[in-house]
């Protein structure tokens, strides 16, 4: 078979594979607002919820970020997204991580007030997308109730609102409501190997 003959053949391997594609997709007719879950030991969950955050701005969206745990150190992407403070509103009400404070009664003070603006964001009909960033930390601590958070987001979360849920540990009932979970798996990570967390990679 000469090479013409190979081209013409992948040419038409290729229509078809688009074909079949453009059909699957023509066949996708909901539009809706997602409850999204980066979870697991990997890291990249902020990352990649911070990535759909830009997205969002790169298409005008409003968009409302809450941060439940991070909230003492200055982050790279709080300095970016403060560029875009007519599109984004971003809460820090973190007091640090839970090992750093030893105080229960502060942190879940915190977990509970950073709740409260995150519902307001929500249901408030300004913004397209809301980042719930490390939820799923606060709630492995059961610093706010699960029930009523996975209530809420599975009855009174507005129809064209993303919400993005971001931390180790998702509860099993938050990814039963979810519409997309996506599971960080460490491989490797150089904290193991002593080094410390680096500028730009994890803040």
């Amino acid at each position: 078979m000469d090479e013409i003959d190979l081209d013409a053949r992948h040419a038409e391997k290729m229509r078809k594979k688009k074909e079949a594609r453009d059909k699957i997709l023509a066949s996708k007719t909901i539009e809706k607002g997602l409850l999204i879950v980066h979870t697991g030991k990997g890291k990249g969950k902020s990352t990649a919820a911070f990535g759909m955050v830009m997205r969002g701005v790169g298409h005008g969206m409003k968009v409302g970020v809450v941060q439940f745990i991070k909230g003492r150190i200055e982050t790279g992407e709080k300095a970016v997204l403060d560029r875009f403070a007519d599109l984004v509103t971003v809460r820090r009400m973190g007091e640090g991580f839970t090992w750093e404070t030893q105080d229960r009664q502060r942190d879940i003070a915190a977990a509970k007030a950073a709740w409260e603006i995150a519902k307001e964001m929500i249901t408030s009909g300004e913004f397209r997308m809301v980042l719930l960033d490390e939820l799923n930390i606060v709630l492995r601590y059961d610093y706010i109730d699960l029930a009523e958070v996975v209530a809420f987001l599975r009855d009174e979360k507005p129809d064209d609102v993303h919400v993005i849920i971001t931390g180790r540990n998702a509860k099993d009932e938050l990814i039963e409501i979810a519409d997309l979970v996506t599971e960080m798996t460490q491989v490797k990570h150089p904290f193991r190997s002593g080094v410390k967390p680096q500028q730009g990679i994890e803040f």
